[in-house]
């Protein structure tokens, strides 16, 4: 049962993997530690013996869960249930100097014209963060499979199509171009069709994150952390190193008790 003020979220993933030489697994399937009361498992299998896992805490950015691989077939699985809410993530000095840097795959150098061009004179971020949110998402279409590994926003300009990443660095480049400050959150998203993991940006207002979604395919007030990053580089759900693996299926849920919260894109909102 979902008492007011006390919504209760339930996530899980399923990971499938064959492994033909030895690797390391780095894993970031794991809500964030900063998220309200929750109960968690994870279990990774190899040919259905469990492995060892150990954590490792990334301050501010999520955690990891790192395991030595060898070859075979690997299954991993995490399930976790939340309930209430978390207060929102504060912005810190840290964070004003490194969210404000071009990335990797949101390259604000290389867009400040433009970003300067569509949003000149516009400053209250009560109206900027909808209006970089919808420009984005009317220059850009959702297409499944559209966009590689190696896209950055640049690139998805160019292709006017993506997968919620692409939106999301996007946005973040816009925003960076105008020294906002922003960043990307890979989270689970209740209400989102079809399921998979999610990722947002999350923009610098006074001294909390609002969360901006230019997909507008699940509620953010429904959102659930998992990890946080200059971009997609530093949020990837599964990364490999030092052998082969192929990932053979990905499974995820996210689902909340009761109904959907209504979502307005005109009210400042914070992954909580």
């Amino acid at each position: 049962m979902t008492h007011m003020g006390e919504p209760v979220r339930h996530v899980s993933c399923h990971l499938a993997l064959t492994v033909t030489e030895p690797v390391r697994l780095n894993l970031q399937v794991a809500v964030s530690d900063a998220a309200p009361s929750f109960f968690e498992t994870l279990h990774i299998r190899l040919d259905g013996k469990p492995l060892d896992v150990a954590e490792v805490r990334i301050p501010g950015e999520g955690r990891v869960h790192v395991s030595q691989l060898p070859a075979g077939a690997v299954e991993i699985s995490y399930e976790a249930t939340m309930t209430g809410r978390a207060e929102p993530a504060v912005v810190t000095d840290y964070d004003r100097i490194v969210y404000l840097r071009p990335s990797r795959y949101a390259e604000s150098d290389r867009l400040s014209p433009i970003a300067h061009a569509e949003f000149a004179g516009i400053t209250d971020p009560v109206e900027l963060l909808p209006a970089v949110s919808s420009w984005v998402g009317s220059r850009l279409s959702y297409v499944e499979g559209s966009s590689q590994p190696t896209d950055g926003a640049v690139d998805s300009m160019l292709k006017r199509q993506g997968v919620c990443r692409d939106y999301a660095h996007l946005v973040i480049a816009m925003l960076r171009a105008l020294d906002v400050p922003a960043r990307l959150a890979a989270v689970y998203a209740p209400g989102l069709d079809p399921m998979d993991f999610h990722a947002v940006a999350e923009v610098a207002v006074s001294d909390t994150w609002q969360v901006v979604d230019a997909t507008l395919l699940a509620p953010r007030s429904s959102l659930l952390r998992i990890s946080t990053g200059r971009d997609a580089a530093d949020t990837a759900f599964l990364s490999v190193y030092g052998g082969h693996a192929d990932l053979d299926e990905v499974d995820v849920t996210a689902t909340i008790d009761g109904d959907l919260p209504a979502d307005d894109l005109h009210q400042l909102t914070a992954i909580t």
